[in-house]
């Protein structure tokens, strides 16, 4: 399709500009090269569209009825693409966000309907779970993922730290002593997320890089932080997660935090991620966009 549309340039072009060369020169092709387009239309039509002499081209009879039809062909075909173009640019439509189920719930949501009286042309589908989502195969404009980003294909853009925490109720560390090392872990009813290899299951991580591993084990385990994080808050034991979650509760007293002997991990950062083979429209442009402008700010109260 791209050679016949080249091969239609070629002849309209030659016509118009009185030689091959011409022609050439205006699509950035060789003379021999554009003579070889128009050639390749002809043989595809099956019929002699130019006479061709070393002075001048001149239009056969099919040639004369196919250059009025050719024109109209490229002109409805600028036109068509200047369309798509400006609608590229206008901010409406539906927007499929995938978001984490917590941090969806207590940000997400919020800055969405902030978006959309900014873009009141746009709807927001939110989609949230803590599972991995293909954007390709599930249709997602944009994902928001939370950690350090293992999947370097996707095209990223950082939106703001997040920093891990180890809480729990005063009425919990009175009744308990408060650790002080890691290894006090072991003494402890420790709350774990399922849904992590480095903060769940039967230990969690510490160090920068997480390769401290210390065995903990506990009465409660959900895939949900929240969830987590309101059983610490009635004192059933210690809990170990990013920080945007428990921020309500420590900033309130529900929850106090705690250092050990080792520090917590590197949490990573909040991206807006795509998908490197799809081009993002305006609205996917101007929600990312939003939120590298708003989520700095609201990261400052983890």
């Amino acid at each position: 399709m791209a050679d016949r549309l080249t091969g239609i340039e070629v002849f309209v072009l030659a016509m118009r500009l009185g030689s091959l060369s011409a022609a050439g020169r205006s699509l950035g092709m060789s003379a021999a090269m554009a003579a070889k387009h128009l050639g390749q239309l002809e043989e595809r039509l099956g019929t002699t569209l130019v006479n061709r002499t070393t002075r001048r081209l001149s239009l056969t009879q099919a040639g004369a009825d196919y250059l009025d039809r050719a024109e109209r062909i490229l002109a409805e075909l600028r036109e068509a693409e200047n369309e798509a173009s400006a609608r590229s640019q206008v901010i409406e439509g539906l927007l499929r966000v995938n978001a984490p189920a917590s941090f969806g719930v207590m940000h997400i949501s919020s800055l969405a309907a902030e978006f959309g009286v900014r873009h009141p042309g746009v709807t927001i589908e939110l989609g949230l779970n803590d599972r991995y989502v293909d954007l390709l195969e599930e249709r997602w404009d944009v994902a928001i993922r939370i950690g350090q980003l293992a999947d370097s294909s996707l095209k990223a853009r950082k939106l703001a730290a997040v920093h891990l925490a180890l809480c729990a109720a005063p009425s919990y560390l009175e009744q308990h002593g408060t650790p002080r090392s890691v290894e006090d872990l072991k003494h402890h009813n420790c709350l774990s997320y399922t849904l992590s290899s480095r903060l769940g299951g039967n230990t969690w991580g510490f160090g920068r890089d997480g390769s401290v591993r210390v065995a903990i084990k506990g009465s409660m385990l959900a895939n949900n932080g929240e969830a987590l994080v309101k059983a610490a808050c009635t004192g059933q034991g210690i809990v170990y997660g990013p920080r945007f979650i428990a921020a309500e509760a420590l900033n309130s007293g529900e929850l106090v935090e705690f250092e050990l002997d080792i520090p917590a991990m590197d949490m990573g950062a909040v991206y807006a991620v795509t998908h490197p083979t799809r081009r993002p429209n305006a609205r996917t442009s101007a929600w990312i966009d939003f939120l590298a402008e708003r989520m700095p700010r609201l990261a400052e109260e983890w």
